[in-house]
């Protein structure tokens, strides 16, 4: 019994002791926002809209398949369910709370998680393997600097995109899907949507947005960032970041939706 209670304490030291390296990794990188670095702007320039492009264009082929079949599958349901008069007046506000509120920024930040915090993290990892990151320190470059903020940037910027893109594409497809699948009338559809959203309902997804894009790259680059003693490690560790930061995400999200629902 006594071992099972010592087990339990030293993962929970474990654990704590890694959130608050988190937090301060987070702290460090944020703090190079409020300085000016004479050096370096055009490469951190460049690598942002790099990360961009990989994490934003490059993905939209995928984001726009499953904001598709998402959107269908709940406006063709709801609409199914709700098809009454009084029914009406409440499909506007389930869909905007599924798809604006929920499912639009977790199903992105999951995409997200699946292509680039896995990269991210592997990208870093055989930097710090094979020294490179001791390389940039050696020419008085902060490796911090040039590699942590473009993709912190990057990211953050590229999942807000993204869930706008989802959420304009579910909502539209699925009320053409509706419309061409299902005998139940959907003309007032879109008219229903522009009463139920507003102000609050874009603000939880971009708070949630904006928190997993921090989340996501600050886990990866930490991930990346620890010292390894041979390759064979980084894809347990790839691994490890990816699981890691899809708990985060679904904990933030659950903490956004009951502070924004109370």
């Amino acid at each position: 019994m006594s071992s099972l209670v010592q087990a339990i304490g030293r993962r929970t030291i474990n654990s704590v002791n890694h959130l608050l390296d988190l937090f301060a990794f987070t702290n460090r990188i944020t703090g190079l926002f409020l300085r000016r670095h004479q050096t370096g702007k055009r490469i951190v320039l460049r690598f942002t809209l790099e990360q961009i492009y990989f994490t934003a264009i490059q993905a939209l082929p995928i984001v726009l398949f499953i904001a598709l079949i998402t959107g269908s599958m709940i406006v063709v349901e709801l609409t199914r369910e709700f098809a009454t008069v009084e029914g009406r007046y409440i499909l506007g506000d389930l869909i905007v709370i599924l798809i604006v509120r929920e499912l639009g920024p977790l199903f992105t930040a999951l995409i997200v998680i699946l292509r680039t915090a896995v990269a991210v993290t592997i990208e870093t990892s055989y930097m710090a393997t094979l020294g490179e990151l001791e390389t940039l320190e050696m020419q008085g470059v902060d490796p911090v600097h040039v590699i942590c903020v473009p993709r912190l940037v990057g990211i953050t910027t590229a999942i807000l995109c993204l869930f706008f893109v989802f959420d304009t594409v579910a909502i539209l497809g699925g009320y053409a899907v509706a419309w061409i699948v299902t005998d139940v009338p959907v003309g007032n559809f879109l008219e229903e949507i522009g009463k139920s959203i507003s102000v609050a309902d874009i603000a939880v997804g971009i708070v949630k947005a904006v928190f997993f894009g921090f989340t996501i790259t600050v886990t990866s680059l930490y991930r990346g960032f620890r010292e390894k003693k041979a390759i064979t490690e980084i894809p347990p560790e790839a691994s490890k970041a990816a699981v890691e930061c899809l708990v985060y995400c679904v904990f933030i999200d659950t903490v956004i939706s009951v502070i924004f629902y109370v």
